[in-house]
């Protein structure tokens, strides 16, 4: 049960931000883990700590009006929650996704501030992001977008200050163009102000790859502990963006199998194992739909429209969508059909209910806000580089990736059973990344 001060906690955050029901869902299972804290640590109850961290340091909305090819005029709303710089300077990814409301931000950013805070790293946490939806629109109008997205957002941004990069929506392309808009406007080329970049201007090597080969070095680490390994394992990855991609690439390097992705209209199933570079060029090159995949392989590919690609039997799970995408009768069935690990890729791809069941069940259970901080830890090294006027090697920078991401599942295993949950991710995670955050807010005062 919930700490009887930690859930007065919760329902003031519930009320003072109504129908925001990701939000509520992500200081929920913080909150939820906090108990052993306060009662080692009752000092930062008396200090308000807690409720400090779930009320953002500003959130900014703004109206977002661009033109399409045919002249005609559109209006979005965009967002920039600033959430916690207690450790550096604000970090966190843009979405651009029709879904996106301010409530999607805060969860995200939300996550992002103990995100951040497990990479090491000198970086607070935030988040953006629009309800504007790239899919569908020419490059001319995506650029008109971003540049009046810019437009607005560029005097909250600042290398010292606050540091965007992409997420759902925002790859290269987007991150070319807001770039050059700030760039445009501030009057100087200031490569740290955004991370993400191309590489012939500031970005850096392992970046686009980061968060997927994170999350496979995070769950190989969880299989280590319990004397096992990923060559050999059948694996089902959904989605199919950057993150998907890039994870069913480090899986194969790694020995294992992946049988499946997919997308918003469905799933592909491959008995002999995803053709990565097949999958490449449909969705990074022609970024068509995921069944284009199984029209073109033609060989036993199989693409299930609307399917529930969580039906599909494996031993490791790596969802790397979307947040819920994974509830109790999903997490059921994985562990009916042998499912020993479950990474997350994706930010709170699995319902309470879901984690619950996996917990139960003995899986080897990695979060998101753990498993997948590879991106953001090789976003502040591309930092770091943008800094220094430097350009590491790709060897060089995966091996800090590797390094990083070890360290991180180090700390989250060893809190967990400083804290009397051997083997807890969820537990050891929210613990320690919660106390560096609150260290570093409790030494400087009332802020």
């Amino acid at each position: 049960m919930i700490d009887e001060r930690l859930e007065q906690i919760y329902q003031d955050v519930v009320q003072r931000n109504p129908a925001e029901r990701e939000f509520h869902q992500a200081v929920r299972e913080v909150l939820d883990s906090l108990g052993p804290v306060l009662a080692k640590r009752p000092e930062l109850a008396e200090r308000k700590i807690i409720e400090r961290i779930c009320e953002p340091e500003r959130q900014i909305i703004f109206r977002v009006v661009w033109q399409d090819d045919c002249g005609a005029v559109r209006v979005n709303r965009g967002f920039r929650v600033q959430f916690n710089s207690a450790l550096g300077p604000y970090k966190g990814g843009l979405r651009f996704h029709p879904s996106v409301y301010l409530g999607i931000i805060k969860f995200l950013g939300f996550e992002q501030i103990f995100k951040n805070a497990l990479t090491g790293m000198p970086i607070g946490g935030a988040k953006g992001g629009s309800d504007f939806d790239p899919k569908g629109h020419s490059d001319d109008e995506v650029m008109r977008f971003c540049q009046s997205f810019m437009t607005e957002l560029y005097r909250h941004l600042g290398e010292y200050r606050d540091v965007p990069a992409g997420d759902i929506g925002v790859g290269g392309r987007e991150i070319g163009y807001l770039f050059g808009q700030y760039k445009r406007i501030a009057n100087e080329y200031e490569s740290g102000v955004l991370t993400g970049k191309g590489l012939g201007w500031g970005g850096s090597l392992v970046r686009k790859e980061a968060t997927g080969y994170g999350a496979v070095f995070f769950a190989d680490d969880m299989l280590k502990v319990r004397n096992d390994t990923l060559e050999g394992k059948t694996c089902v990855v959904s989605g199919a963006g950057n993150v998907a991609i890039y994870t069913i690439e480090k899986l194969q390097q790694l020995g294992a199998k992946v049988v499946a992705c997919s997308d918003s209209n469905g799933y592909v199933y491959d008995e002999c194992g995803i053709d990565l570079d097949l999958l490449k060029q449909v969705k990074e090159v022609e970024r068509l739909r995921i069944d284009a995949y199984a029209e073109r392989h033609g060989n036993g590919a199989r693409y299930v429209p609307a399917g529930n690609i969580w039906e599909i039997p494996c031993q490791v799970a790596m969802p790397s969508a979307t947040q819920n995408e994974i509830n109790g009768r999903d997490a059921a069935t994985l562990v009916k059909n042998g499912c020993i690990a479950v990474c997350e890729g994706a930010n709170m791809p699995t319902t309470p209910e879901g984690i619950r069941v996996f917990q139960d069940a003995k899986v080897a259970y990695g979060l998101g806000k753990a498993a997948n901080a590879g991106g953001v830890a090789t976003s502040a090294l591309e930092m770091q580089q943008n800094a220094s006027r430097d350009s590491w090697t790709f060897e060089y920078t995966e091996a800090r990736l590797a390094t990083i991401m070890r360290e991180i599942h180090r700390t989250c295993y060893e809190t967990a059973g400083e804290y009397g949950a051997p083997g807890n991710y969820v537990l050891g995670a929210n613990i320690a990344g919660f106390l560096r955050v609150a260290d570093a807010m409790d030494a400087f005062g009332l802020v």
